[in-house]
Formats: structure tokens, sequence, C-alpha cells
């Protein structure tokens, strides 16, 4: 599959369920710069397979840059300050990054977000990530804010238990997904990865996740509970 130069305009905002809003094509107008600070990260922190707690690899490869990493071994999930393959501190998140992703919470309708973690999957055909929610992070009151960067893929967005009905949406190149509020707790998942070559990334996807890992949510609310 051979995908155009040129990807979806930015759409207005639409709302993909409770609490959660798709941004179409709104990252793409600025591609370049968010695959430069993708790179410059990745070279100080270069992407991994990480394995699951009870030692099967996942398929898709990993790194962070923040305050906070990301992290997966034989034991459990978890988030660190430091990068277990140097024992040094994640790279700092990009000025730029920061920004965008604090802009696109905004777009979506939440203030206040200011994410202390980014986790960058790297997607090659084949590889996939089964329905799970992110439930590592301290405040659960703050939004994810996930963007989609070079292959499409089909992104699956389920309910609040593993039993919720699945629905499938199509994600490409630039598109930002936000979802907090009343489906923070959503399962979802990617189907796996189909070839292709994207006129930046190749024969890859990039997906970036901030997250606000161990800050409280700046929104007005009562922080959650630390979990």
């Amino acid at each position: 599959m051979s995908l155009p130069l040129f990807d979806t305009p930015a759409l207005p905002p639409h709302t993909l369920d409770d609490g959660a809003v798709l941004l179409r094509g709104w990252a793409a107008a600025q591609e370049d710069a968010w695959v430069a600070a993708v790179r410059s990260v990745a070279a100080q922190a270069a992407f991994r397979t990480m394995v699951r707690p009870g030692g099967a690899a996942l398929s898709v490869a990993m790194t962070n840059c923040g305050d906070w990493g990301w992290v997966s071994d034989a034991q459990r999930y978890s988030y660190s300050s430091t990068d277990p393959r140097t024992g040094l501190p994640w790279p700092a998140m990009p000025a730029f990054m920061f920004e965008q992703a604090v802009a696109a919470a905004q777009a979506a309708g939440y203030g206040g977000y200011a994410p202390d973690a980014c986790l960058m999957n790297r997607y090659q055909p084949g590889a996939r990530l089964t329905l799970h929610r992110d439930e590592d992070e301290m405040d659960w009151h703050a939004p994810i804010v996930s963007v989609s960067l070079g292959l499409p893929c089909t992104f699956l967005w389920g309910g609040l238990t593993r039993q919720s009905p699945v629905r499938r949406v199509p994600l490409m190149h630039g598109d930002v997904l936000v979802w907090g509020g009343a489906t923070r707790m959503a399962y979802h998942g990617v189907n796996p990865l189909k070839d292709g070559r994207h006129h930046l990334l190749g024969a890859e996807r990039w997906n970036l996740t901030f997250r606000m890992a161990k800050r409280y949510y700046d929104s007005g609310a009562a922080p959650a509970a630390a979990h």
C-alpha cells in the first residue's frame, strides 16, 4: 500500500464518546517538527522492546521522555524516573511536544493539562496492542492525549469493562485522540498494523501518548486518590 503525499487536513473536533474527542489531522500541519522531536528523544533513549509481566515480549518498541517513563518487565508495569537500560533520567520532554499536547487537550475541552510523561510506541507491520486501560497514573482525572504519526491503524475503542462492545476507529497520520472524564478508563487497543509506506516514516507508525503520571490535574476538581 502506498500512501498519498498529503494527509487529511485538520477538521473540527469530533466527539467519539463521552469525554473522548478526536481531532482529525490536528498534528499534520507540523509533521516535520513532530518527527524531529521524536528523533531527538530516540537519539538519547533508543526505542526498545519491553516484556510484559510473565515474560512475553510486547510487539511494539517503546521509549519515553519527560519526568517519568512507563516501563514494563516480567514482574509489573510501572513508571520510573530513570531509563532502566542506562540508569539515566529519561530525556526531557521537548518544549514543542509539551506545548502541542497542552493545546490539543485544550482543543478537546480539557484545560489545566500539564503532562509529565510521554510514552512513545513504534509500530511496524504486524505489531499490535491488546485491549487495556491506562491505569498506572496517579490521578485519573487527567486525560490522555494520543498523537498518531506515520502509517494508518485501526484503533480499538471499548468501554469500561473488557466485555464492552468494541468500535473500530481508523486513525491517520496527524490525528490526535484525547480522552478523559467518563471514559478515562475505557479499554482500548490497536489491531495488527498493515504493511505500507508513509512519506515520512516509511513502514512505521509512531504513537505518542501524553500523560500526567505523577502530577495532579489542575482542573479545579479535587484530585483522585493515588493508585
